[in-house]
């Protein structure tokens, strides 16, 4: 009888231990540990992140920090970090946690447009991924990798075409760069190649002209008519007389650091630069901006026409009014120049 006591109550003692370890189990790995009121959280883990540093993101976010630790030694995730970028679905517990973070690596929606050199594009890019500006600019400029790839500094900004892109946040610079490659040679496909021997221009003068296109309209509607006018001077062995390959030109100079040009004056045509279309007949050596898509098919589906000349048109701002002669050139000039005075835009 006293043997079947003891019997029972090391029964007892046992379903005890073994609740409550159930119970610890339970809520170590299955017992919601979400702190946060938003439906998802995210987290960035970096590729040189310890446990301590993916600890310090997760601790705001967990109501048990503790407990979460107990799992992840257990499962072994402590010396297994993986970088990139993590889901943290509220009401989630520390077994789904720790499966999130170590192979739910999710991508995000890159962007880019409008970038007037490498150094702001580096810049745009590396506040989206974990790659920072100075190793991407490093890779954006890596002469063996532009010589390779048929690219040099000045036209290096025509790799890279504007548009969204989907990206793993822990890429590096050179898996950037590499993947850009592949995007512009997907964008040059047949149809774009055969279109660009056609009109008897390179990728990279399609490129820059495109740039300038660009520059001078952001109304997709009339860059065809614009893009028409300059292969027309093209096809003549006239100047391309561009105002803004002259900006680009004189925020070169140390005198023009810092300042916005609205205005372009005597002084600009002046400047001695390859790029001054003034000075120079021709495409400008490379890119002055990068140019969105509507630009570049713009020139590679130019518009046929005989005009020679373009001015802003004072009555439809950001439009402009076509000639075919100088003379009525003349007259829409004086027309906006009157604008701009009455504006007070001097320079």
């Amino acid at each position: 009888m006293y043997i079947k006591k003891i019997l029972l109550t090391l029964v007892f003692i046992g379903l005890v231990a073994a609740a409550f370890f159930g119970y610890y189990v339970y809520t170590v790995m299955f017992k919601p540990n979400t702190a946060f009121n938003n439906e998802t959280a995210y987290i960035y883990i970096k590729s040189t992140d310890t446990y301590t540093d993916v600890r310090e993101q997760l601790k705001p976010l967990l109501k048990n920090i503790d407990k979460f630790d107990a799992l992840a030694k257990r499962k072994k995730y402590v010396n297994h970090i993986k970088a990139g970028r993590y889901a943290i679905k509220n009401g989630m517990n520390n077994n789904d946690i720790i499966n999130s973070i170590r192979s739910a690596n999710l991508p995000i929606k890159l962007s880019f447009n409008n970038q007037d050199s490498l150094e702001k594009l580096a810049g745009r890019v590396a506040a989206q991924i974990e790659a920072d500006s100075i190793a991407l600019l490093n890779a954006m400029k890596n002469k063996d990798f532009l010589a390779e790839n048929g690219f040099n500094e000045s036209t290096a900004l025509g790799l890279y075409i504007p548009n969204s892109y989907e990206f793993f946040w822990n890429t590096s610079a050179e898996k950037f760069t590499n993947r850009m490659l592949k995007e512009y040679n997907r964008f040059w496909n047949g149809s774009r190649k055969a279109k660009a021997k056609a009109i008897g221009l390179s990728q990279d003068e399609v490129m820059a002209l495109a740039s300038i296109v660009y520059e001078e309209s952001k109304q997709p509607s009339e860059q065809p008519r614009i893009a028409g006018v300059y292969m027309n001077r093209i096809r003549i062995g006239m100047p391309l007389q561009a105002d803004p390959t002259l900006k680009f030109a004189a925020y070169k100079l140390p005198q023009y650091q810092g300042t916005i040009i609205k205005r372009v004056l005597n002084v600009h045509k002046a400047i001695d630069s390859p790029y001054n279309t003034y000075k120079y007949v021709g495409l400008p050596p490379g890119l002055i901006a990068m140019p969105d898509i509507s630009a570049i098919d713009a020139v590679l589906n130019f518009e046929t026409h005989k005009y020679l000349y373009f001015a802003a048109d004072a009555k439809r701002i950001g439009y402009h009014k076509f000639a075919k002669t100088l003379s009525q050139h003349n007259a829409n000039a004086r027309e906006y120049h009157k604008y701009l005075n009455a504006q007070g835009i001097m320079r």
